[in-house]
């Protein structure tokens, strides 16, 4: 059953996921393409993680991120990926009320955790370019561990104070959540409850999330840039600069479409438009994430040219 009574109320057990569209000829078309994109998603990232580990060459702070990262770009997409697929396919797409507490608090976790790993990852890249005598013992493995560890409890606080907003909303009517996950904000639109402080609180949590890490991403590429520029030689400039771009990439992508769902002004775009973004950033970005690093880093490229060569001659 979808409501409960509850005195007075009748309380929401159940939502029902409107999606992106619902032209049958469109629904299956974004099937086939979502589907494919769900499948590089994971298999990208997975071959980052296993390739970083097998290779002895990748065991470098900078690539001890970047599996994390791939770790919570899989964790990412498939909170919300599936569940998407199945809305195309069938007629009226439920999900518990508890279900939908626990998709929220996936995407919560993984998002709040990857922006950590990209500060994190940026810090790396200051230190190996601007302090190049230091950087084995700034990041020894005891600090980047503390990172990583201060990454994921970051991204559980933040899951848990979003959480804990949404089960103090109280839903006793509609429940039809006009989105293709378990969004907070059209969650509070539901509402029938005072949500002045559940949509204040997780507001706060993820906005000082986005400064934190915006703030020490941009100071860490200041001082890069100005190393950079006194760097005498046009090659050390080059090697230099050529190991941040696929990070800046990553970077400006994550952040780039946060920022048009978040910081923009509500009135300035359309749901329909906070979807499509919202499918580029949860959906697009973890498949793009493997690609930008394994296209744009020689490192790389060439431990997986060496792993393919012995697997073809062992």
């Amino acid at each position: 059953m979808a409501f409960l009574e509850d005195g007075n109320h009748t309380a929401v057990t159940e939502f029902i996921l409107l999606g992106l569209t619902n032209d049958p000829v469109l629904r299956v078309i974004l099937f086939v393409i979502i589907l494919c994109i769900y499948v590089v998603t994971v298999l990208g990232n997975l071959s980052t993680i296993l390739l970083i580990r097998v290779s002895s060459q990748l065991h470098h702070p900078m690539y001890f991120f970047l599996s994390h990262l791939a770790f919570a770009d899989i964790g990412y997409s498939s909170s919300v990926t599936p569940n998407m697929l199945v809305n195309f396919l069938v007629e009226r797409n439920t999900i518990s009320y508890f279900g939908c507490g626990i998709q929220l608090g996936s995407v919560v976790f993984f998002g709040s955790t990857e922006c950590f790993i990209l500060a994190a990852m940026a810090y790396d890249r200051f230190m190996a370019i601007c302090n190049p005598l230091l950087y084995s013992i700034k990041m020894s493995t005891q600090v980047c561990v503390q990172l990583l560890l201060v990454a994921y409890i970051g991204g559980f606080l933040n899951t848990w104070s979003f959480t804990i907003c949404f089960y103090s909303l109280m839903f006793c009517g509609n429940n039809g959540v006009n989105h293709f996950f378990c969004d907070f904000a059209p969650l509070v639109e539901l509402s029938c409850s005072d949500v002045s402080v559940p949509a204040v609180v997780p507001s706060f949590t993820a906005g000082s999330i986005i400064v934190v890490t915006v703030f020490v991403i941009a100071v860490s590429y200041i001082y890069i840039l100005i190393t950079i520029l006194k760097m005498r030689s046009t090659e050390g400039r080059h090697k230099a600069f050529s190991t941040c771009t696929s990070h800046l990439t990553a970077v400006t992508l994550f952040y780039g479409t946060i920022t048009f769902i978040y910081v923009m002004p509500k009135s300035s775009y359309s749901t329909d438009q906070n979807k499509v973004v919202s499918v580029f950033y949860m959906v697009v970005i973890p498949m793009l994430n493997p690609l930008i690093y394994s296209l744009r880093n020689n490192e790389i490229k060439g431990a997986l040219k060496r792993h393919i060569s012995r697997k073809i001659f062992s």
